[in-house]
């Protein structure tokens, strides 16, 4: 029987209350509680607890306070990453993100989506089986390459990825995929130039 774990990783509908999920958001809170009241002077135990949560993480790292996120250890991480603050990484599904890259305040990525149709977004479970969450969800992961710079309060949809050394102006919503080398903008977020270009 295939478990709503493996739902998730694959990408199918799956229910999002199962234990499972339930137990690893209630780590991610414990370390989101404990990280986000640690001062910004103590970078030594702000790394550790990184460390200790997150799937991967290389070197020079600074995430800001607050900071959100789902699971925690579906976020990996490069070398030399800037994420500033107040920024929400909702990692249901696994965030990638490459090397030398700024992450400006209040960009949000959403790994988690719902089928559009309420038929297909409905559980038709929930009511026998009332632990189960009311709605199905599906994770899709987002990858963000290396050397990119998202500006602040981007918004980055399930499932996108974004090229190495792509610049993404503030306040854009992605929501398909983008180019590497290239400045993209607005709602939803186009290609405007290549970097270098006028």
């Amino acid at each position: 029987m295939t478990t709503e774990l493996e739902k998730c990783l694959s990408g199918e509908l799956y229910d999002a209350h199962d234990p499972y999920f339930k137990r690893q958001k209630a780590i991610a809170n414990q370390f989101l509680q404990e990280y986000n009241r640690t001062g910004y002077a103590d970078s030594e135990k702000r790394s550790q607890l990184l460390r200790e949560h997150l799937g991967a993480i290389g070197d020079y790292v600074t995430v800001g306070t607050p900071f959100l996120c789902d699971f925690a250890n579906n976020i990996h991480l490069g070398s030399k990453i800037s994420i500033n603050m107040n920024c929400s990484l909702m990692d249901s599904g696994k965030i990638t993100i490459g090397d030398e890259t700024m992450i400006a305040p209040n960009v949000q990525i959403y790994t988690g989506t719902h089928p559009v149709k309420t038929e297909e977004r409905l559980n038709s479970n929930w009511r026998q089986h009332k632990e189960q969450h009311f709605v199905m969800t599906r994770s899709l992961p987002v990858t963000i390459g290396k050397q990119c710079w998202i500006g602040g309060g981007v918004i980055i949809l399930p499932g996108v990825t974004i090229g190495d050394g792509s610049v993404i102006g503030g306040g854009s919503v992605v929501t398909k995929d983008i180019p590497a080398n290239v400045v993209a903008v607005g709602n939803p977020c186009h290609v405007l130039r290549k970097v270098g270009q006028k």
